[in-house]
C-alpha cells in the first residue's frame, strides 16, 4: 500500500541509537584488539566496554543518575574520562565536559548553569571539587574512588537506555570569548550524523587497522573526533602527561603507526618546526586534521613540505560540531599556483552553507557577509538561553558570527570573526588579511592584528608580533616592510614585539586574550593622547 504523502505524515518514531552502542559494537567485533593507549598502558575494546558498563551501573545504583541528568566533568585527558563518557550515555545522562584549565570559580558557574547533579573530577583538582560542592549532589574523584566503583560493579552490563533523536547527549561549552560560556546542546541523533560525516569527509577508508593520536583536550573537538574512531574500531592514542612534548608525539606516531591525528593550526606549526619531526618515522600518517582556526599560508607550506599531502582542514563551530566546510588533502598544495589560498573548503556532505547580509539574504559570489549554515549537524540550541538562541538563529539558519565570502565553485574563504573586524575612518578592516602578509616576513613566527581606539579614525590597527628565535627584528622594522603590500588605510598604526602569544587550553590564539594581555602590560595606546 502506498502512503499519500501529500496529506502529511506523522513520524511513527524518532528513536535512535544510543551513542554508547558505538563502543559496544566495536567491543563485539574487535574484542581483544587494542582500543585505547595512554602512555605505556593499553586497554582492549572488551576491557573499555566492561569498565564503561561497570561505571554506568555505579551511576544508577550508587548515585541515582537517571536519563536527562547532567554529569559535569573536570579532567585532563585520561582513560577514565574516555570510558565515563560512554557510561553516561548508556544510562541516558548528559555529558558535560569542561575546559580543565578553568578556575574553580568558573567551573562552579558551569555547575550551576548546567544544573549538573554529579561532578566527575580529577584528583589533582581538589579546589575545583570544593567550589562545585554547593551546586552538585555528589562528586566522584578520578583516581582510587573511581577505580573502587569499577571494581565494585565489575561484571554488570546494564542495557543502554532508549533515546530519541533530540535527546541531549553532550553540553558543548563555547569558549566564552565575549562573555560567559554557553552550553550548546548536542543530541544523540545529531551526533550520529556528525560521526558519519567525519568518517565520510575527513578520513575516508579509516578502520580497525588505523590508529588515531589525540593532541587536544577530549572535552571539545578532539572528543568528537575520537567518537568517529570508536565507530570504526580505530585505536585511540593519548600522550602521557599534560605538557605538550613534540618529541613524545612524533615517537608515538612512529611506534603505533598513527594514521590520523587531530589538533589545531598552532600545534601543527609547533610540531613541524620542532627538530624531532626529522628523528621519527611519520610516513604512516594519512590525515593530519586541523580545525579551530584557519592555518596561515606560510605554516601550510611548511607543514606540506615536511609531512607531504596529508593536511585536512575543517571549519565549524562547536554549535555545528565542526560540520561546516572541509578542505581535503587533494586541495592542499605547497605551490601557490595550484592552491586556492585562504579557503577553508567547501560544504560538508549533507550541509548547506550560505553567505548572508544583515537582512538574511544570500550575497553574490565574492561578496563578504556572515557565514550561515543549515543541516543535520546543527545543534539543538543553547541550554536555558533563549536570548542567545534568538540572536544566533534566523529563518532556520545558524549564524556563525564568522565573516567570509564564497567563490563560484562553492569554496568558502574566512575573513575573520565579526567581532575581530574593526572600522578605521569608515572602512572595514579584516585583520586576517594583514596577518597573512606579516607572516610572510622571514623573521616573524606569530602575529595578531586587532583594532584599538583612535580619536581621529575611530579605530586603528595594532600588530603584536613574535619573532623567530635568534631574530633581532624590532618594531620599527616591520611597518616599512609591510607598507608596500597593503593599502595605506589597512596599515597598522602600532607594533609591539612579544616573546610569545597567549593561547587557550586548546592551543588557539584569541583576540580577547591578546587584548587582555596588552591591557595587563600597559601597552594599549591612550586614545586621548
Amino acid at each position: 500500500m502506498r502512503m499519500d504523502l501529500s496529506k502529511g505524515v506523522t513520524p511513527f518514531s524518532t528513536r535512535v541509537m544510543n551513542l554508547s552502542h558505538l563502543l559496544t559494537e566495536s567491543a563485539r567485533r574487535l574484542g581483544d584488539d587494542t582500543g585505547f593507549v595512554w602512555g605505556d598502558q593499553t586497554w582492549s575494546w572488551a576491557e573499555i566496554e566492561a569498565r564503561a558498563a561497570a561505571f554506568a551501573h555505579a551511576l544508577v545504583q550508587d548515585y541515582g543518575i537517571a536519563k536527562g541528568d547532567r554529569v559535569l566533568v573536570q579532567s585532563s585527558n585520561c582513560n577514565q574520562m574516555f570510558e565515563a563518557m560512554f557510561a553516561c550515555w548508556r544510562v541516558g545522562a548528559v555529558w558535560v565536559p569542561a575546559n580543565f584549565r578553568l578556575s574553580p570559580e568558573d567551573l562552579a558557574w558551569l555547575a550551576g548553569s548546567s544544573g549538573a547533579r554529579l561532578l566527575l573530577c580529577g584528583a589533582q583538582f581538589p579546589n575545583h571539587a570544593a567550589a562545585c560542592a554547593p551546586h552538585v549532589d555528589a562528586t566522584i574523584s578520578i583516581g582510587p574512588d573511581y577505580e573502587a566503583l569499577i571494581a565494585r560493579h565489575s561484571g554488570a552490563a546494564p542495557a543502554a537506555v532508549a533515546v530519541q533523536r533530540d535527546d541531549p547527549a553532550w553540553f558543548f561549552f563555547t569558549s566564552g570569548t565575549t562573555g560567559k560560556p554557553k552550553a550548546a546542546v548536542l543530541t544523540h541523533g545529531q551526533l550520529a550524523f556528525v560521526i558519519t560525516n567525519h568518517l565520510c569527509d575527513l578520513m575516508p577508508a579509516t578502520g580497525p587497522e588505523d590508529a588515531s593520536l589525540v593532541v587536544a583536550p577530549l572535552s571539545h573537538g578532539a572528543g568528537i573526533h575520537q567518537l568517529a574512531q570508536v565507530a570504526h574500531g580505530v585505536k585511540t592514542i593519548l600522550p602521557a602527561g599534560e605538557k605538550f612534548d613534540p618529541d613524545q608525539i612524533w615517537s608515538l606516531v612512529a611506534r603505533w603507526r598513527v594514521t590520523n591525528m587531530f589538533t589545531v593550526p598552532t600545534i601543527v606549526k609547533l610540531l613541524v618546526e620542532d627538530p624531532s619531526v626529522d628523528q621519527h618515522d611519520h610516513s604512516s600518517l594519512r590525515y593530519v586534521i586541523y580545525a579551530g582556526a584557519p592555518m596561515y599560508r606560510a605554516d601550510q607550506r611548511r607543514a606540506l613540505d615536511k609531512l607531504g599531502p596529508v593536511l585536512v582542514q575543517y571549519f565549524g563551530l562547536g554549535e555545528v560540531t565542526g560540520n561546516i566546510t572541509v578542505l581535503p588533502p587533494a586541495h592542499h598544495h605547497a605551490d601557490d599556483e595550484k592552491m586556492r589560498i585562504g579557503t577553508c573548503g567547501f560544504a560538508r556532505t549533507g550541509m548547506q552553507v550560505q553567505i548572508q547580509n544583515q537582512q538574511g539574504e544570500e550575497v553574490a559570489f565574492g561578496e563578504t557577509g556572515e557565514i550561515a549554515v543549515i543541516g543535520p549537524a546543527v545543534f539543538a540550541g543553547y541550554f536555558d538561553n533563549p536570548t542567545a538562541n534568538e540572536k544566533n538563529f534566523r529563518d532556520g539558519w545558524f549564524l556563525t558570527g564568522d565573516l567570509g565570502h564564497m567563490d563560484a565553485q562553492g569554496f568558502v574563504y574566512l575573513t575573520g570573526r565579526a567581532s575581530d573586524m574593526y572600522i578605521s575612518g569608515g572602512s572595514n578592516i579584516y585583520p586576517r588579511e594583514i596577518e597573512e602578509k606579516l607572516l610572510l616576513h622571514p623573521d616573524l613566527s606569530e602575529v595578531a592584528v586587532l583594532g584599538v581606539p583612535d580619536p581621529v579614525w575611530g579605530e586603528v590597527g595594532m600588530a603584536v608580533c613574535v619573532p623567530n628565535p635568534q631574530s633581532t627584528i624590532g618594531p620599527d622594522d616591520i611597518l616599512p616592510w609591510l607598507s608596500p603590500q597593503v593599502a595605506r588605510y589597512k596599515l597598522p598604526r602600532y607594533v609591539v614585539i612579544w616573546d610569545e602569544l597567549p593561547k587557550s587550553a586548546y592551543g588557539k590564539i584569541t583576540k580577547k586574550m591578546i587584548r587582555d594581555e596588552l591591557l595587563a602590560r600597559g601597552q594599549l595606546p591612550d586614545p586621548a593622547a
